[in-house]
């Protein structure tokens, strides 16, 4: 059973004084050391062992865990989501779910603090030079991952972070205004030959914006020009007015909607299976592009030499939160699914999507400096 830093420390004292007791020199004879001088000379050893530089190896034999005692404790104060982008979004919205779903399992209060700016980096930057003593994260999208690699003049890097959850995904989706004749990505495509076609996003080295870039150039193979927008909403408006040929877009969010209200007609969605929120709507492997995935997701990291212990405890309280019905229903609603994961099986997923929205960003050659 472990013991607390209190009980340790009263044993160091015991040991000490024991040693000191039972080692103390016979005044009255002299005579070779017997069983009681060794004992007290073994306890003496072992008092000064405790209190030496080697406290902490002595402690573990003895089942403490510094550690465990601070995730005992902890929280003991206020937490802090600093959100990597603005009120209202998706990353938003998970964020004050999930803090207040926290409030009640932890007994702390857990607040959202919204710092946009520099495509998620600004938070980022802040999270990743924040004391490590887990009350500050950061909650932000797949936009970590990308602009590792995206962006050249980063005020962090990725060795800086610890995910603790992945909290719901959301595939990338192309679509077109519901006049269009093609039903589906393989109709497109064919439709597309020998011409030249624009594709809307919601900016510049956004997930979409990327993951259809290096779809058209390196799978598809057919030219297509890509046309920023200042965020989703407007990229939408333009596919639906007919100003550009696609959109590309994460699904989740007000594109499904769109789709459901069929003032979209999707092509296709980059994941292994169809979306239950649009179920009509095919994948890409169904249209002939077998084995490209790519979708949005929502996650919560931490300073990277935060307590494992903590982030283990957090990750718990994230995932009662997140099996939620209500929340659950309200996600899958717009397009999300949530994730249920450890913070191991989470940093492990975070590694992977660097390197594969990394490969991307380098097949199409972009770059922000």
């Amino acid at each position: 059973m472990p013991v607390s830093g209190e009980y340790a420390s009263l044993l160091v004292t015991w040991g000490e004084q024991t040693g000191r007791l039972l080692a103390k020199p016979q005044p009255r004879w002299d005579h070779p050391p017997n069983d009681k001088d060794k004992l007290g000379e073994r306890a003496m050893l072992f008092g000064r062992t405790i209190g030496s530089k080697r406290i902490f190896s002595a402690l573990l034999l003895l089942g403490i865990s510094t550690a465990q005692v601070r995730a005992d404790t902890y929280p003991n104060r206020r937490i802090s989501f600093i959100v990597a982008f603005a009120p209202g979004g998706v990353a938003d919205t998970l964020a004050r779910q999930v803090a207040h779903g926290l409030e009640s399992k932890l007994g702390q209060s857990v607040v959202v603090e919204n710092r946009p700016g520099a495509g998620g980096n600004l938070a980022a930057g802040l999270v990743a030079r924040a004391n490590p003593d887990g009350y500050a994260f950061l909650l932000t999208t797949t936009a970590l991952a990308i602009n590792l690699t995206l962006h050249k003049s980063n005020p962090f890097s990725g060795e800086d972070f610890k995910a603790v959850a992945i909290l719901a995904s959301s595939p990338e989706a192309l679509a077109v205004d519901p006049s269009s004749p093609s039903n589906n990505l393989a109709e497109f495509i064919k439709a597309s030959q020998g011409k030249s076609i624009t594709f809307g996003s919601a900016g510049v080295g956004t997930g979409s914006h990327i993951q259809a870039e290096y779809f058209f150039k390196e799978i598809a193979k057919i030219p297509a020009t890509h046309v920023p927008f200042q965020g989703g909403a407007p990229a939408i408006n333009a596919a639906m007015g007919n100003q550009i040929d696609l959109l590309a877009t994460t699904l989740g969010g007000l594109a499904a909607s769109q789709i459901q209200s069929g003032k979209l007609k999707g092509l296709g969605i980059a994941a292994e299976k169809r979306a239950a929120v649009v179920p009509n709507v095919p994948t890409y492997a169904e249209s002939g592009f077998p084995g490209f995935y790519a979708a949005s997701w929502v996650g919560i990291f931490a300073p990277a030499k935060t307590d494992a212990e903590i982030l283990k405890k957090l990750n718990a309280a994230v995932e009662e939160v997140m099996k939620d019905p209500e929340t659950q229903k309200k996600l899958e609603s717009i397009g999300f699914d949530p994730i249920y994961s450890s913070a191991a099986q989470a940093e492990q997923f975070f590694r992977s999507e660097v390197a594969n929205w990394g490969k991307m960003v380098t097949a199409v050659g972009l770059s922000i400096p």
